[in-house]
C-alpha cells in the first residue's frame, strides 16, 4: 500500500520554480531518503506536503486520500508529522513540557487557566523521551540541553503524535559524530508501522538509512532508486561532484 503519492507537484517563487515538477510514490513502512544540493527544493517539498505552503499545481495523497486542500492540522490528524531543519522548540520549557504540548495539539483537552498540563500527557511525554534516550533530562529546560539532545527532543515531539508518515528535515545537521550515531540509531529503531521520509543535504551521511533514495535538483527528481543505483548514476555524480 502506498503511504504517500505526489503527482506533478509544483510551487514557484519569483518566476523560478522551487518545485518544478515532482512526482514520487512512497510505500507504507518504507524508509525514503531525499537528497540534493542546497536550493534543490527539499524543504519546500516538505512544506507542500504538510500544508505550510499551498501548491500551485499537482496533487498529494496520504494513504489514497487527496489532502492538497486540507489545512496543516487536518493532515496532522491523518497521521502526518514532521521535524524542521531549524529546530522549533520552546527554550524556556522543559523537554517533557515540549513533548506534552505536541500531544495536547492532537487532543480536544483544554489547557486549564493555571497552565498545568494534564498528568497523563506529562506521563506519556516522559515515556516518549525515554524511547529516545532523554529520560534523564526530561525536566530540564530546552535551553540547558545540548544541541544533539534538542534534535532528539524534536523527533520525540513528532513520535508522540503516533504518526503514520514521519517527515524528518535534516535531523543529522550540525551534529557531532557521536550525536549523529545516536540519532541514526534512533531513526533506525522506529517501527515499520511508521513510514519515514528524510531529507539530507550530505549524500554520504545517510545513504545507509534508506530503502530507496530520491535525488532532487532544481525542483525536479533527476534520479531515484536503491543506494547502489543512485550512487552509480552519472547524474548523481554530476550534481554532487560537478562532472
Amino acid at each position: 500500500m502506498e503511504a504517500l503519492r505526489i503527482q506533478s507537484l509544483k510551487k514557484a517563487f519569483g518566476g523560478l520554480p522551487a518545485i518544478a515538477d515532482v512526482s514520487l510514490r512512497v510505500e507504507a513502512g518504507e524508509r525514503r531518503l531525499i537528497i540534493g544540493p542546497n536550493g534543490a527544493g527539499k524543504t519546500t517539498l516538505f512544506n507542500l506536503l504538510t500544508g505550510d505552503l499551498p501548491r500551485d499545481a499537482g496533487s498529494i495523497e496520504l494513504f489514497g486520500l487527496e489532502v492538497s486542500r486540507l489545512a496543516t492540522h487536518a493532515r496532522v490528524h491523518m497521521g502526518l508529522a514532521r521535524t524542521y531543519q531549524i529546530i522549533t522548540l520552546f527554550p524556556k520549557d522543559t523537554l517533557e513540557h515540549n513533548v506534552a504540548l505536541s500531544l495536547l495539539g492532537l487532543s480536544r483537552t483544554r489547557w486549564n487557566t493555571f497552565g498545568r498540563l494534564p498528568q497523563r500527557f506529562l506521563e506519556e511525554a516522559r515515556t516518549v523521551l525515554a524511547r529516545v534516550g532523554l529520560e534523564s533530562v526530561a525536566r530540564r529546560p530546552i535551553a540547558e540541553v545540548a544541541y544533539g539532545e534538542k534534535r532528539r527532543a524534536e523527533i520525540a515531539m513528532a513520535l508522540a503524535q503516533k504518526p503514520r508518515v514521519l517527515l524528518l528535515d535534516e535531523p543529522l545537521a550540525g551534529l557531532s559524530r557521536e550525536e549523529r550515531a545516536q540519532v541514526k540509531t534512533l531513526i533506525g529503531g522506529i517501527p515499520r508501522e511508521t513510514t519515514v521520509v528524510m531529507i539530507e543535504h550530505d549524500m554520504d551521511t545517510a545513504l545507509d538509512m534508506a530503502d530507496r533514495i530520491t535525488v532532487l535538483h532544481y525542483g525536479r527528481v533527476i534520479v531515484e532508486g536503491t543506494r547502489a543505483e543512485v550512487v552509480a548514476d552519472p547524474k548523481t555524480r554530476e550534481v554532487y561532484l560537478g562532472h
